[in-house]
């Protein structure tokens, strides 16, 4: 492949995940780079075609691998590590999923859970049935998208459909 075509994919890959919220710009040039590579890379290899240190692309590979986007690969003959783009994308997003979506879903539920407590607690009459209505129906939605994000990183099907019911708000205003 052209070098100016994979030069391209390695910074609009990176410009991409720069504005995803989950990789570094570098992690994805790192990633899009080892993509479009036949065969595995070291870190110097890696390094000196992204023109970076060695030690930055060895911080930003470990986080790659974590992710499950970059495999270890051992070649015969060398004694250091060589890493390889993972191809198995379903993989990947459930462990993206599962770490870093389920954790914000489950913040949103924590907190829903702790103000309906201080709500039971504190308040009484239409604020506080009002206020309730609006925690359950939150509660509610991110509880379906928890479940479905659950479902996603077992492999299962998660119907869509579910979700309409759990949004009364939304139709409610569609009404009036």
């Amino acid at each position: 492949m052209h070098d100016d075509v994979v030069a391209s994919f390695v910074d609009g890959m990176g410009a991409a995940s720069a504005s995803s919220g989950i990789l570094s710009q570098q992690q994805g040039r790192i990633f899009a780079l080892l993509f479009l590579t036949d065969g595995p890379l070291s870190l110097d290899e890696i390094a000196a075609a992204l023109d970076q240190s060695k030690s930055n692309v060895s911080i930003h590979v470990r986080v790659l691998v974590d992710w499950h986007l970059v495999k270890r690969r051992s070649v015969p003959g060398s004694r250091r590590d060589h890493y390889e783009a993972a191809t198995d994308f379903f993989r990947a997003f459930q462990e993206i999923f599962e770490r870093r979506f389920r954790w914000t879903v489950r913040q949103v539920l924590d907190v829903v859970g702790e103000t309906q407590r201080a709500v039971d607690e504190t308040s009484s009459g239409q604020d506080a049935r009002f206020g309730r209505e609006r925690l359950a129906a939150l509660g509610n939605f991110f509880g379906m998208i928890d479940a479905g994000i659950g479902a996603f990183v077992r492999g299962e099907p998660f119907p869509a459909q579910k979700l309409a019911a759990v949004i009364p708000l939304a139709s409610r205003r569609t009404r009036r």
